[in-house]
């Protein structure tokens, strides 16, 4: 993934910003104190996406002032992930436009996500229409990353049928995101029928056996389908986070060039 590090060294190469603009901009304090929060404003330098902002536990208040520091330093798309109705309305009314919430995610975007410039396309599938909390959280993080998202749900292991009829989607994919609650079978099936790394997912979906999840956790980390790695238990943005890292990759050159 390009970093703004990366774009900036080649812009001075370029000749386009002066080696002194360059040091300026390297030199900015790589965080500001604002009291209640230290806002991170070099994370985009050092991971190549902007700091995203957790909403739960925060007020409305504090989401705004953290918001426009960001947007001051000129990041791009901000993500503010479990974001209650009652504090998206007040927000939508004092953050910068454009803001557009989506409520079944619990998830806002500031600003407008970038086109799609991954190396293919992400596929997010549930096992059933309860996880789409979880799976919405995923794909709306990926999309706002800069990645073509396909979403296949209520494909669970109780049907097989319903997830063999997208086959042809599941084989084209980079990266697959499975989530699924009960026993969390999905991520073992979806392994076994693709090339690509899949993520799962464990959601908190079930009868009291599944323990809020841990019972699907389990499994998915015993899975015998060899590429499938796990994220926590409704960690939806975990997952469309890192599958974002996997369809960016770039070749990284070692040694010297000469």
């Amino acid at each position: 993934m390009k970093s703004e590090t990366k774009e900036l060294l080649q812009a001075v190469r370029d000749g386009t910003v002066s080696v002194d603009d360059a040091l300026l901009k390297l030199k900015t304090q790589p965080f500001e104190d604002i009291g209640f929060a230290k806002v991170d404003l070099h994370r985009k330098i050092r991971q190549g996406v902007g700091e995203v902002v957790y909403g739960a536990g925060k007020t409305a208040e504090q989401i705004e002032a953290i918001v426009r520091k960001l947007r001051g330093n000129e990041q791009g798309a901000i993500l503010i992930t479990r974001l209650s109705p009652d504090k998206a309305a007040s927000l939508r009314a004092t953050v910068p436009s454009p803001f557009t919430y989506h409520e079944t995610a619990r998830l806002a975007v500031v600003g407008e996500p970038p086109p799609p410039d991954g190396i293919g396309k992400i596929a997010v599938v549930t096992g059933g229409t309860s996880d789409l909390p979880v799976a919405e959280e995923a794909a709306l993080t990926a999309e706002t990353l800069g990645n073509e998202v396909v979403r296949i749900y209520d494909v669970g292991v109780a049907g097989l049928h319903r997830l063999l009829a997208h086959s042809s989607e599941i084989m084209r994919a980079s990266v697959i995101i499975a989530i699924a609650g009960m026993e969390g079978a999905l991520a073992s099936v979806v392994g076994g029928l693709s090339d690509c790394p899949v993520i799962a997912v464990p959601t908190s979906v079930g009868y009291g056996a599944s323990f809020h999840g841990l019972s699907a956790l389990l499994s998915m980390l015993n899975s015998c389908a060899s590429g499938v790695s796990v994220v926590n238990i409704d960690n939806g943005f975990g997952a469309g986070y890192l599958a974002s890292m996997i369809n960016h990759m770039e070749a990284k050159n070692g040694g010297n060039q000469a």
